[in-house]
């Protein structure tokens, strides 16, 4: 017995576009409702929502079996949490404000075991390998780790194309919000100027052979991401699906109230 395939990493080295919804309400019975939805994959992220490791395997547990793949963004690029995360079974992970070609090759070696990288060996007893029933994951595992940076900040985007020469690094997600942010426009991301610097970010990640990834509800945002090479693409929020049709509901009929 293998390392799973990463259905998820095969699909980028095939060139499909992967659709997803970020999932910030850090609960596995919201993980177990979305699992059905039909995205390709989902997103548990770790940085800006109530999550530790616990609730990062749970929700992992939750979503065995489903179709959507599951990908954890971790709260910072640290050999520990990375360690934790991959071995609750994560295989897909998303590390924000990558910002050099060294943090880059790190971080790979950290999704690595030894002799290639520095990942620590405790498989055997880990959800990652069936608690050691699938005899031949370590061996096998470092070809099914996906490894996603995030370039936000302006000296991410000034590093950018080193990033892209790591190898390793199977995509590269643009921050839409904090890269607008470092360079000037808080609260602005849709300011022609910061469209058109997220848009030709995403184009040279493309051209690059990497994959190129992005968060936004907006329509015409998605579609011109697509357009510029884009291949996961989150379309939706969790929190956002659940708050615009509360307060739907809630208006529609506060409406009709005599």
């Amino acid at each position: 017995m293998s390392a799973p395939l990463n259905t998820f990493k095969k699909a980028l080295s095939d060139g499909e576009t992967q659709l997803g919804c970020w999932m910030s309400m850090a609960e596995s019975y919201t993980a177990e409702i979305l699992s059905g939805a039909g995205f390709d994959w989902l997103l548990i992220d770790g940085e800006h929502s109530p999550n530790d490791i616990r609730s990062i395997r749970d929700q992992m547990m939750a979503l065995k079996g489903s179709a959507s793949h599951p990908v954890v963004r971790v709260p910072i690029g640290e050999t520990w949490i990375l360690k934790q995360v991959l071995d609750v079974g994560v295989q897909t992970v998303l590390v924000p404000m990558v910002e050099t070609a060294e943090q880059a090759r790190d971080l790979v070696r950290a999704c690595h075991y030894p002799p290639n990288g520095t990942r620590g060996v405790g498989y055997a007893v880990g959800r990652v390998s069936n608690f050691g029933q699938t005899e031949n994951y370590g061996p096998t595992a470092d070809a099914q780790i996906c490894l996603l940076v995030q370039v936000e900040n302006k000296t991410g985007l000034e590093n950018l194309d080193e990033i892209l020469a790591v190898e390793g690094v199977d995509g590269v997600f643009i921050g839409p919000a904090d890269l607008s942010a470092s360079l000037g426009y808080l609260g602005q991301t849709m300011h022609p100027d910061m469209q058109a610097t997220i848009l030709g970010a995403l184009k040279r990640i493309s051209d690059s052979g990497k994959a190129a990834g992005i968060l936004t509800s907006d329509d015409g945002m998605i579609q011109a991401s697509l357009d510029a090479g884009a291949r996961f693409v989150a379309v939706a929020m969790d929190i956002a699906l659940l708050l615009n049709s509360a307060k739907a509901v809630a208006a529609k009929w506060q409406n009709t109230k005599s």
